[in-house]
């Protein structure tokens, strides 16, 4: 696929998906508040857990907002006017984001695992790419100033995703940005951990209404997206009100979940955990095995699932997941609370020595090593 078929295509599901059907409210709020010549806030914020769809809302309302026909579509951006096609084509000279590290791509409204991010320029992705060091610099808002300050006609939009990854330094060099709003500039602000943000920042932005999610509408949604079919297996109403518990209401991340090759190895892995702790099977055989089955990640992602559920039985309260049968095994025995701990902080070591290329056998071997002794 060519480089312009292919942008186009991630710019299709990215700017002119469809809404999603709880954001359906909101939508209608600020389309007619704008559409009636009223300004929209200088700075807005959309914040919340993975997979509700905030980056699908944000994405979606810029391309609207700079669209040249909104006026006429006010479901969302033409996709055929000058402005769309220059979305399309990564080069919209009124947008910018940061971090400027990945395609304009995001997953939020697909499945938000990968919650890749923005940017108004071809920045091709690396392998060794991660969220985690996908910080936005102080020198990363400085350069954004002669955008903010141009003048000229026009909406300008500024996109930053990943808020929360922004020095102290880039936090303090926004503020400003915000104190002093331009006429006719927009800053986005995206964050999957609004907590991490400075009380400064969240001071001086509008936070978007999208966190509440009716239950009906998650269920019917996610039904619907799974067709009661996932993995070839048949999926019953239980079950997907399950993944929309464990997804805490978020439908995105329920429908991921299912989609994940790890979800249907949960009661696998808790058979690998008795047979290690038992000592039946050598965290070797085991790490051998497992090594067919998952990648390192998704054996993490497993992993931290069933290290939250275990925690809750541990401490009295109800399992979320009601398929595998784990307060029964946790009636003939329950792990520490330390080595449950221990055992989170080893998966999130794990993480970070993957990152500097340490060879997914290892990790996996030390995994196996730890699980013995839960």
């Amino acid at each position: 696929m060519n480089n312009t078929v292919e942008n186009s295509s991630v710019a299709d599901s990215m700017y002119f998906a469809p809404l999603l059907p709880w954001q359906q409210a909101l939508w209608s709020q600020l389309t007619t508040r704008v559409l009636s010549q009223q300004s929209l806030p200088h700075a807005l914020l959309a914040a919340g857990m993975q997979g509700m769809g905030k980056r699908a809302f944000v994405w979606r309302l810029v391309a609207w907002l700079l669209c040249r026909e909104r006026e006429n579509h006010p479901m969302g951006a033409c996709a055929a006017c000058e402005s769309c096609q220059w979305l399309r084509s990564g080069t919209h000279p009124s947008l910018q984001v940061l971090p400027i590290a990945r395609l304009p791509i995001s997953t939020d409204h697909v499945n938000d695992t990968d919650k890749s991010s923005s940017t108004a320029k071809d920045k091709k992705p690396t392998k060794s790419t991660s969220n985690s060091v996908l910080k936005i610099k102080v020198d990363d808002i400085r350069a954004l100033q002669p955008f903010i300050y141009q003048g000229g006609q026009g909406m300008r939009i500024c996109v930053l995703d990943y808020a929360e990854q922004m020095t102290v330094a880039a936090a303090n060099a926004l503020l400003k940005t915000l104190e002093e709003p331009q006429a006719q500039v927009h800053l986005f602000l995206i964050s999957d951990a609004p907590a991490q943000l400075l009380p400064t920042i969240k001071s001086r932005v509008q936070q978007l209404a999208l966190q509440t999610i009716d239950t009906t509408v998650a269920m019917d949604y996610v039904t619907t997206a799974l067709g009661h079919i996932v993995n070839r297996e048949a999926v019953g109403l239980a079950a997907i009100e399950q993944l929309i518990q464990l997804a805490n209401g978020a439908p995105l991340a329920a429908i991921a979940m299912a989609k994940a090759p790890w979800y249907s190895k949960r009661a696998l892995w808790l058979t690998t955990w008795q047979a290690l702790r038992s000592g039946k099977r050598s965290s070797v055989a085991a790490s051998d095995y497992w090594q067919n089955q998952l990648d390192i990640a998704a054996f993490i992602q497993l992993s931290e699932m069933m290290l939250l559920d275990m925690r809750r039985v541990c401490l009295g309260l109800s399992e979320l997941q009601n398929d595998i049968n784990l307060s029964a095994i946790l009636e003939t025995y329950q792990p520490a609370d330390n080595g449950l701990a221990l055992f989170a902080s080893s998966l999130q070591q794990t993480k970070t020595a993957l990152q500097q290329n340490v060879q997914e056998k290892f990790a996996y071997d030390k995994l196996m090593q730890e699980l013995a002794y839960l």
